[in-house]
Order: C-alpha cells, then structure tokens, then sequence
C-alpha cells in the first residue's frame, strides 16, 4: 500500500491476481490513527506506507516480492504463536483464515454477498472457495 492510494476514507488497490481495480472505505479509526501514524514516518522518503516496504530497492520488482514474501511468512508465523497459545491445534495461515471466514459465514451470508467480500468475479469461485 502507498499513501497515494490513500485517498479520503478510501483505500484504493489493484488486485495483481486479476487486475480488478476497486477501493475500500477505511474506518475511522484506521484512518485517523494507524494510517495517519505511517504515513508520518520519516524513515524514507518512500511513499509505502508500512514499514516492511519502506526500505526496500524501488528499481525492481523481485526485491518487493521477495519482501512481501518475507512478511507474510512472518504474519503467518505470529498466527502459529496465537493459534498455541489459544491451544488450537490446526494449522492457520492468512489464507486458511479467509477460507474459513467463508465456511463460518456460508450459511448465514448469501453467496452474493461473500462473493462480494472475497472480490470475486465469479460467483462460481466463490462456492468453490467455501
């Protein structure tokens, strides 16, 4: 994420899976103080706005993978620590989180509207998903 794509109460992104362009309405907390807190960073004159990306060499795309790779095998560790600590004894990735916020809501949230929240084009996906 950038702080140009930052832009009042909205976050807007392009989704690099299929190239859908699309925004998000941040909430107000978000906004006002975690995203206001990064964007004030001073660190680098980068215009990332979370920390993992603010070093990183601008002049190619395999560092920026290589970094966002980086982090989400950390995140997806930390969730490794939570889940033992909460005495869960199956693995939970990111991934795995979104799938299962699918099944838990499956039968009481429409399929359109999963769809929606997935950002899938296809219905057809999106049952596949659950």
């Amino acid at each position: 994420m950038r702080c140009s794509d930052v832009i009042g109460d909205r976050i807007h992104y392009k989704m690099s899976k299929n190239d859908k362009v699309d925004s998000l309405k941040i909430p107000l907390v978000i906004n006002q103080i975690i995203i206001k807190y990064y964007k004030e960073d001073k660190k680098s004159s980068s215009n990332y706005i979370f920390l993992e990306l603010k070093t990183v060499s601008h002049k190619g795309s395999k560092d920026i993978y290589s970094r966002i790779k980086s982090s989400i095998k950390r995140f997806n560790s930390n969730l490794k620590t939570i889940s033992e600590l909460a005495e869960i004894d199956k693995k939970i990735t990111n991934h795995i989180a979104r799938h299962s916020f699918g099944n838990i809501a499956g039968g009481k949230v429409s399929p359109q509207m999963l769809q929606k929240s997935y950002r899938h084009t296809h219905l057809s996906t999106t049952r596949i998903s659950r």
